[in-house]
């Protein structure tokens, strides 16, 4: 498999005729995987426990965005109440307090104390993104794991823009998180080992990623809020591949994609028939919050990961790692394997979020990194 050259363009050999939507059988067998995923992934996880026993985490300090709400909640809940140092990174700062507060009663009387705060950070502003990741960095502390948790799914909703001009599916699952995982490079240098965790779907096994038309505008392919949200899943892993090939070994920075399973209840609506009447049978087979959190804790403190993630990358094998709903390292998609595109997915990003194409490196050289966003007007 080819690699990127030192200026970050795509080698010439990945170069192929441009593809612009999934072929036929690519589209059922993602679909497959969907309905499969949704009828056994309770049998398929049922070795974990609920919740999951997690390894020592007192020493680690960890980032985790969107937690106060489902799969976040409960990702920031049990590492806390395992005795790391939390950081929730939230848009909605006295929700967090009001748990925050919640969870230290809940604690009484335990020999291990919450250490949680809260910082404020909103995915639908860019602006908002580089101040969060400048006001960590500021400290100088150590950062073991940044765990990219926020999400939307807007079901059944029309095309909607943040003020920065993406689509907010594609801001909020993958801009924002491509761009607090690169500004946190120096954090997470101080705290190698170190990983990345995002929190993916298997909705990007239907997803396609356009990198002319990353906001669904040109009229190519009609939006709906599943093709904006299994698309920004898509991307999400492509650029995650990339990343992990641009992240030298000596760095000690996992990358990595996780999927919780199907867990919200709420997303019939926009699935086709047979999908939505698999979901009457809800109760059995949709995880819980606390259910769907196990793969990103699992990923985040399993002492075995990195080694796996550095095996990938000796292998040059063309997607960072990803971890399935039953804890279990898994192959994304086929159209995630695609190098070429991936390339250009990762370009167009940096693009998108205002970062010039050397970040990466320059970042991990100790140099400063203008941002097109989060500057003073």
């Amino acid at each position: 498999m080819a690699t990127t050259s030192s200026s970050g363009e795509e080698p010439p050999e990945t170069k192929k005729k441009k593809k612009e939507c999934l072929g036929w059988i690519e589209w059922l067998r993602g679909w497959f995987y969907l309905v499969y995923e949704m009828l056994f992934q309770r049998i398929m996880a049922s070795h974990l426990h609920n919740p999951m026993p997690l390894p020592p985490v007192n020493d680690l300090t960890c980032i985790v965005t969107g937690s106060t709400s489902g799969i976040g909640l409960e990702i920031a809940r049990q590492l806390a109440q395992s005795g790391a140092h939390v950081v929730m990174a939230v848009r909605n700062t006295k929700a967090a307090q009001e748990l925050i507060q919640k969870w230290q009663i809940d604690s009484e009387g335990l020999s291990i104390p919450v250490n949680v705060e809260v910082m404020q950070v909103d995915l639908l502003s860019l602006d908002s993104v580089v101040r969060f990741a400048e006001a960590w960095n500021a400290r100088s502390a150590p950062l073991h794991v940044l765990i990219n948790n926020a999400g939307i799914f807007s079901i059944g909703e029309p095309q909607k823009f943040s003020k920065d001009g993406y689509e907010q599916h594609l801001q909020v699952n993958h801009l924002a998180p491509s761009l607090l995982s690169i500004l946190l490079l120096p954090s997470l240098l101080r705290g190698s080992p170190s990983r990345i965790v995002n929190v993916n779907s298997i909705m990007h096994q239907v997803g396609f990623v356009d990198t002319e038309d990353m906001n669904v505008t040109s009229g190519k392919r009609k939006f709906s809020s599943m093709v904006g949200y299994s698309s920004s899943k898509l991307a999400e892993i492509m650029f995650s591949s990339i990343l992990t090939k641009r992240l030298p070994a000596e760095a000690g920075i996992s990358v990595l994609c996780v999927s919780p399973g199907i867990v919200q209840t709420n997303v019939a609506r926009d699935l086709p028939k047979l999908v939505q009447a698999a979901y009457r049978l809800i109760p059995y087979f949709i995880f819980s919050a606390q259910e769907g959190a196990r793969s990103a804790l699992f990923a985040a403190t399993d002492p075995q990961v990195p080694e796996y993630c550095e095996m990938l990358k000796a292998d040059e094998w063309p997607v960072c790692a990803f971890i399935s709903q039953d804890c279990r390292p898994t192959n994304p998609s086929e159209e995630a394997h695609n190098v070429q595109t991936s390339y250009q997915v990762w370009e167009k990003t940096l693009e998108m979020i205002g970062l010039p194409s050397d970040a990466v490196e320059r970042l991990l050289e100790g140099e400063e990194v203008k941002c097109r966003y989060g500057q003073e007007q």
